[in-house]
Order: C-alpha cells, then sequence, then structure tokens
C-alpha cells in the first residue's frame, strides 16, 4: 500500500481517473446520492489529492498492479482548511486504513505551517470517528443530499 499527496496535476490520468471513480461509486451509486462531484475545485493549484494505492483487483482500474483503494480531497478555503470527499472501495474498509488516509491528509495540512483551523461537513454516523483525529461538532445538523452531515473543526494554534 502506498500514499501519495498531489495536486491533480501531478496525478498520473489512471490515478485521476480511479479517484473520480471511487467517489462516483461510494458517493453516488453505493449511497444514492445524485449530486455534481466534480465541482471544479479539484482543478484549483491549491487542491491536493490523498491517494491511497494497493494491489489491483480483476475488475478495477488500475494501472500497472496498483489502484485506488481510497481519497480524500484536502482544500485551502483561505481562513481555514478543508478536508472532504473521504472514501474507500468497500473492500479496504474496516482495517484501519480510513484512519492511515486521514493521518496523511492532516500531515499534509501541518506541514504547511500554518495555525488556520481544519473544517469538515461528516456524514453524521462518522462524527465519532473524526473526533479519534481531533475534530470536535461546530454546528447544527443539516442535510445535504438527504444524508445527515455535521459540521465539525479541528482548532489548531
Amino acid at each position: 500500500m502506498q500514499i501519495i499527496t498531489a495536486p491533480l496535476t501531478q496525478l498520473d490520468v489512471t490515478i485521476a481517473y480511479g479517484v473520480w471513480k471511487l467517489r462516483q461509486d461510494v458517493f453516488v451509486v453505493e449511497q444514492d446520492c445524485p449530486y455534481e462531484d466534480l465541482d471544479g475545485r479539484d482543478l484549483e493549484p491549491t487542491t491536493v489529492h490523498v491517494v491511497m494505492l494497493g494491489e489491483a483487483a480483476p475488475d478495477s482500474v488500475s494501472d500497472g498492479g496498483t489502484r485506488v483503494l481510497g481519497t480524500a480531497r484536502v482544500l485551502d478555503d483561505g481562513g481555514e482548511w478543508r478536508i472532504g470527499r473521504v472514501a474507500l472501495v468497500k473492500g479496504a474498509r474496516g482495517k484501519g486504513l480510513s484512519d492511515e488516509l486521514m493521518r496523511a491528509a492532516l500531515r499534509h495540512i501541518e506541514a504547511a505551517d500554518d495555525d488556520r483551523d481544519i473544517v469538515l461537513d461528516a456524514q453524521s454516523p462518522l462524527t465519532r470517528w473524526y473526533g479519534k483525529h481531533g475534530f470536535g461538532e461546530d454546528g447544527a445538523e443539516f442535510l445535504e443530499d438527504g444524508i445527515p452531515h455535521t459540521p465539525m473543526r479541528l482548532v489548531r494554534g
């Protein structure tokens, strides 16, 4: 398993495709939630993709024997950092890999050497998991595309 952290322009086209395919499979198909995943934010020069690669399955999008197992997106929102689009393929869940993915996203932000807070909108059943990474609830629950979400914040500095 390998984790890479890079802006879109530095991702191999097959890896970028794998990221988008995974996000579509999880958020649109599995969660039955049609929404515009390709929102333009992937193209921003400050956006960074955290991508977990592992061994390819016969039916997966892969390049050189690897496939995208997980992904997260780190956005620089000016006054704060934002983590989103956190997803793992079904077969990779329940093995602690999501923790590794989140730690990699947090390491990227820590390397920026600033004190800005980190925010995210957690699917509400996952608030305890995000809490393990230092996030606390930061507002009222809301519905996004019919799914309950809770704003969360990791206070820094």
